[in-house]
């Protein structure tokens, strides 16, 4: 039997759900991922002008697992939720109704499918580089979870990261020490976790940003096959697509834009030695996995010197130290009061609604600000010291 058969028909409202007694049908989810600045902002917009799917954009919520883990984090998820990266109000969500659930996974998917439904559609899932290290973890929570993955060259995601870091405010994520020397080694992560899922059985698509943006129609085609969807043309341009829960900022100006635009003839250049290093990390790539790995499959043969032994194992330990600090904050903010958090940014950032005020121009669902802080003057968000949650 295929997936078509086992999903409702498009076109119920949450609201007729709601009425309904009937169990709802099992919908495996569809989460896209890539390591950042790969393209799977592309792809999600792309996957959205389906009239079966609705992917969430970037909410996070399994990187915030600890919060269903301890009795005042499942009482306060929602707000916790909304606070950290506007998740609710992004995707006009209804937080009284997703109150009433405790588990990650029931979470996740009440989320997904009423976000879904308030289009009318039935295939829902989400959209994050965040997921980039856990999507093992994922396929346990969620069986039956559909696998997107977006792989782009390294010296092309760092050429964006790069970019995206002198873009003020909202780009200071990339503007962090060391980002440019994890976004060499993300891919090698990110292929382990693929490596996982394939042996688990989950199932995976891999697609790479080139033929996503040089052949959006073959390339869509394959990822419908492989979600079970009937192909549309739709899917292959951006002029109708929603962008409401994308990000605000100077960093997504190309996903506000009505083309699918590839940055890939924009040479500019990378400092030398992180260019060098790219170079030796792709002979040793190419040398390990030849065509076996889709990344490395478009890495052309080389004489260049191949990375290390040495030189891979401190790159590794140093990864590890940053991926680390970045774990940190998600772990801390799941475990600690909400009203921790609200100081902490009222007084950093001297408005605690702050990283709302960046992502969105949404109002929040947070019921008012218990710091009673003032907004911030636009020449204070300016001089903030760091996009940090």
């Amino acid at each position: 039997m295929s997936l078509e058969a086992t999903l409702p028909k498009t076109g119920n409202s949450a609201g007729n759900q709601e009425r309904s007694h009937v169990p709802p049908v099992f919908v495996p989810p569809i989460f896209v991922s890539g390591v950042w600045r790969s393209g799977s902002t592309l792809a999600y917009l792309l996957l959205n002008q389906h009239p079966d799917i609705r992917l969430l954009y970037e909410t996070d919520l399994p990187a915030l697992w600890p919060m269903f883990r301890v009795p005042w984090g499942r009482k306060t998820w929602v707000d916790k939720w909304e606070y950290w990266n506007s998740s609710v109000s992004r995707h006009d969500l209804d937080p009284a109704r997703l109150a009433s659930v405790t588990s990650l996974a029931e979470a996740f998917e009440l989320a997904g499918r009423d976000y879904a439904a308030q289009r009318g559609k039935t295939r829902w899932g989400c959209k994050s580089p965040s997921y980039y290290d856990r999507l093992h973890d994922m396929a346990r929570e969620f069986p039956g979870a559909r696998f997107v993955v977006v792989w782009r060259d390294p010296e092309e995601i760092c050429r964006s990261a790069i970019k995206a870091a002198s873009t003020g405010s909202s780009g200071l994520w990339f503007a962090k020490l060391g980002t440019n020397r994890k976004s060499v080694l993300a891919s090698e992560t990110l292929k382990k976790q693929v490596g996982k899922l394939l042996r688990m059985g989950a199932s995976v698509h891999e697609i790479h940003y080139r033929d996503l943006v040089g052949d959006p129609a073959s390339t869509m085609r394959g990822v419908c096959e492989f979600l079970e969807v009937p192909f549309t043309p739709a899917v292959t341009v951006l002029n109708t697509t929603d962008r409401s829960a994308v990000f605000q900022g100077a960093h997504h100006t190309l996903a506000r834009g009505g083309d699918i635009d590839s940055s890939e003839d924009r040479h500019d250049a990378l400092p030398p030695d992180l260019a060098n290093k790219i170079e030796r990390y792709r002979a040793f790539w190419k040398a390990e996995n030849g065509d076996r790995w889709l990344l490395s499959q478009r890495f052309s043969e080389t004489s260049a010197t191949k990375a290390g032994l040495w030189e891979r194992a401190t790159d590794r330990l140093l990864f590890k130290a940053l991926h680390a600090w970045d774990l940190t904050p998600r772990i801390l903010f799941s475990m600690l009061p909400l009203s921790v958090w609200q100081r902490y940014r009222g007084l950093k950032y001297k408005d605690a609604q702050w990283m709302h005020h960046q992502l969105t121009t949404k109002q929040t669902t947070l019921r008012g600000n218990p710091d009673n802080m003032p907004a911030a003057s636009p020449s204070a968000i300016r001089k903030a010291p760091g996009l940090n949650h």
